[in-house]
């Protein structure tokens, strides 16, 4: 594997490095402890081409590849961790399916002004009772007429924990299509382009989370909303395919995601150990100290390492599945390990708000839940090497 950046890669890099530590950084702390919706950045970050960093230009994208992304994602969410997956859904989970299973008006009239940043997206697949379980799902579109006659699908159900939801333009939405059948499980699973505007749309309280506070999530309750098939994205049944394919990506998003946090409690870490001092010197020449120090560089390395593997894969254009199974359930679970650690190296300090370690301790858990938690990540890892 060749780990020489391109010029645009480093560039891209560069640019999301001084944003993300002149911009987003100073505001960090305070867009978690009033779980705030970080406007004013995501706007910031359409206007740096960032909300969709691999769609191709002539759709409103910055036109770079995933290598891009990753490295983009990762100095963001080094900053703050909210900010990181307000930008990982967007391009991941709603710009991505679009590019792939759009047709080309979908594309113009959705599409570039997502990429642009203009519209914000969101990704409705879980439910109350229906998470790694897709196929469990009970929202249900049954095809019917519109107001003026035209054909589409009238739509019920109820979407949790769907981030960006409270503040999203656009949701790419699963339903079962009607009549789903007895024994037609995930091919019932069908796509839509769901403006949240749509009357029948509804969204519940913003959820209150142990992390990523100023990620917005919440449920999405739908009540006889009609959406004509032009809304459709793909065909009927094809709804399993554009999840599961979206979801490979989107775990390379939180990967890298998940890398920023873990670089995040590191760095933080690390120099908090110069800088304190017991016994008459600073705790970093402390063996034990040096030695969580030394453990967190390696893994988080590692983990880099399986992330940006996953993201070549993808630009390749071949099957990525296991490549972004395995990096999101490795970097994740460093993530954890690195802020647990982070904390510890920072003592009493570590556990309260006056120090930024206990906020990447809070952040660092959800890495191992959504988009698949680690338990599905083994799941799909060993179901890959069964076969190879």
């Amino acid at each position: 594997m060749d780990l020489q950046l391109t010029d645009e890669q480093q560039m891209a890099q560069k640019v999301a490095a001084e944003f993300a530590k002149n911009e987003v950084l100073p505001k960090a702390a305070e867009i978690d402890h009033n779980h705030r919706h970080p406007r004013e950045l995501v706007a910031r970050m359409g206007e740096l081409g960032f909300m969709g960093i691999a769609i191709p230009e002539q759709y409103g994208g910055a036109g770079l590849d995933t290598v891009s992304y990753v490295l983009v994602l990762e100095e963001i969410s080094r900053a703050c961790a909210s900010t990181g997956v307000i930008l990982s859904v967007n391009n991941s989970l709603v710009c991505d399916p679009i590019y792939k299973f759009g047709n080309e008006e979908q594309k113009q009239k959705w599409l570039t002004p997502l990429a642009q940043g203009r519209l914000l997206g969101c990704f409705a697949l879980s439910e109350p009772e229906a998470g790694s379980d897709a196929a469990a799902q009970k929202t249900i579109a049954r095809p019917a007429k519109g107001p003026s006659g035209e054909d589409g699908f009238v739509i019920n159900g109820v979407k949790n924990w769907i981030t960006n939801g409270p503040v999203a333009d656009v949701c790419v939405l699963f339903c079962m299509a009607d009549p789903p059948g007895r024994d037609s499980g995930h091919k019932a699973i069908t796509s839509f382009i769901l403006p949240m505007n749509t009357p029948g749309v509804r969204t519940g309280p913003p959820d209150k989370k142990l992390g990523i506070r100023g990620s917005q999530s919440c449920q999405i309750f739908l009540d006889d909303v009609f959406l004509p098939k032009s809304l459709l994205l793909g065909e009927v049944g094809q709804g399993f395919k554009v999840a599961m394919a979206t979801l490979d990506g989107g775990r390379i998003g939180i990967a890298a995601q998940a890398l920023g946090i873990g670089r995040a409690a590191y760095e933080d870490a690390g120099r908090y150990a110069l800088e304190r001092k017991t016994f008459g010197q600073p705790i970093a020449n402390h063996q034990s100290i040096q030695w969580k120090l030394a453990d967190m560089a390696t893994e988080i390395d590692a983990a880099r390492l399986l992330t940006l593997r996953a993201a070549t894969q993808k630009d390749r254009g071949v099957r990525h599945s296991k490549e972004s199974a395995m990096a999101k359930l490795f970097a994740s679970e460093v993530a954890n390990r690195a802020a647990k650690e982070g904390v510890q190296i920072f003592g009493g300090n570590g556990f309260v708000e006056d120090f930024p370690a206990e906020r990447h301790y809070r952040d660092a858990k959800i890495t191992e839940i959504y988009e698949g938690t680690s338990e599905i990540q083994r799941l799909v890892i060993a179901s890959a090497i069964l076969k190879e």
